[in-house]
């Protein structure tokens, strides 16, 4: 890609939103304009980028994942209640990823194998996983499990489990220079997700289904095998997040994440993901996501309040959309300008 070619992406123009967003930020409250307060800012909407960066998959296949934040909730419970009964730190947040993987297996599975719209079985398994979260204490107990040291693990239903290890809590202070692990991280799984959709015959069948369903069944294209797998990592992402959450606020909790679902779909929209299928990329919601996450936080530190905090969101999801669509159409009229042309040279 030509660098002429660059600067006419979206994700250039969300570079310069971004820039200028900060700019702007900082004139008002120059604390902001402080990189290492920048980076520290992440920490704040990490849960929000991983779960939107694996959500743009699905997206691309023209498909939702509402279930992502109470897949939050459910992983981050699942960690809590395995650290009380005596299991590894460690051991539990894999537990607690397996959880997502296979709430993630689940929504696919339903998405590939019925015609009903993925939203209205999503839709469903909010509902259900939340329901799951919040029971499973009672249900483990019913079950047989017990607590470490305690009588019962019911006491956890209602109140979120605290006193987890200053090693995993650390997880979510931790830096690396002034950049935060949980960013680092974040980083790191855009790149291989990037890869996924960008370097492998995977990402091109995401393509392919986004664009027309139908013909990627007659072109050989694993329609379900693929959709299944798509959902399996946005189930991953959301249960990374929950977990993320757990280390963040010190404490494990059934609800946690409940308040995320549209900011995550607005990173991936604002980012160029068509809600229809066929477009979007991982860096675009990537940027997406940090214009929104730093314009919560810069508004916040100048004393905005969260009620017209949404207000200013919204209208910078309309504007950068409409902005979007002339671009479209300004693409376009100049390839319709150098087809004309070429058939009056010919």
């Amino acid at each position: 890609m030509n660098w002429t070619r660059y600067l006419r992406t979206w994700e250039f123009a969300l570079v310069v939103l971004l820039v200028v967003e900060i700019l702007i930020l900082g004139m008002i409250n120059p604390t902001f304009l402080n990189a290492e307060n920048l980076l520290y800012a992440t920490l704040d909407f990490t849960h929000i980028l991983f779960a939107a960066l694996p959500l743009t998959l699905v997206i691309i296949t023209a498909g939702i994942d509402i279930s992502s934040v109470s897949v939050m909730g459910l992983a981050s419970i699942t960690l809590g209640l395995a650290w009380v009964a005596g299991i590894n730190i460690f051991v539990a947040l894999a537990i607690a990823l397996l959880v997502g993987i296979i709430a993630g297996l689940f929504n696919g599975f339903f998405v590939a194998k019925t015609d009903v719209n993925p939203l209205v079985i999503t839709l469903g398994t909010l509902f259900m996983f939340a329901g799951i979260a919040q029971g499973m204490p009672a249900l483990l107990d019913l079950l047989g499990f017990k607590a470490y040291g305690s009588a019962g693990l019911a006491a956890y239903q209602y109140e979120g489990i605290t006193g987890l290890p200053d090693s995993f809590i650390g997880l979510s202070e931790a830096t690396v220079w002034i950049i935060p692990y949980p960013f680092i991280a974040v980083l790191i799984f855009a790149v291989i997700l990037s890869l996924l959709l960008h370097k492998t015959r995977f990402g091109r069948y995401l393509y392919l289904i986004g664009v027309n369903p139908k013909a990627a069944v007659y072109s050989g294209v694993p329609v379900q095998k693929t959709l299944i797998w798509a959902y399996v990592l946005s189930g991953f992402g959301a249960a990374l997040a929950g977990s993320y959450l757990t280390a963040y606020f010190t404490s494990a909790r059934a609800d946690l994440g409940g308040d995320a679902l549209l900011p995550i779909i607005t990173a991936v929209v604002l980012g160029g993901a068509d809600i229809l299928g066929g477009s979007g990329t991982i860096w675009g919601t990537l940027l997406a996501g940090l214009v929104l996450g730093f314009l919560r936080q810069g508004l916040l530190a100048i004393g905005v309040t969260n009620d017209l905090i949404q207000v200013v969101m919204g209208a910078v999801l309309v504007t950068a959309m409409a902005v979007k669509q002339l671009m479209n159409v300004y693409g376009e009229y100049r390839l319709n300008r150098k087809a004309l042309a070429n058939k009056e040279r010919g």
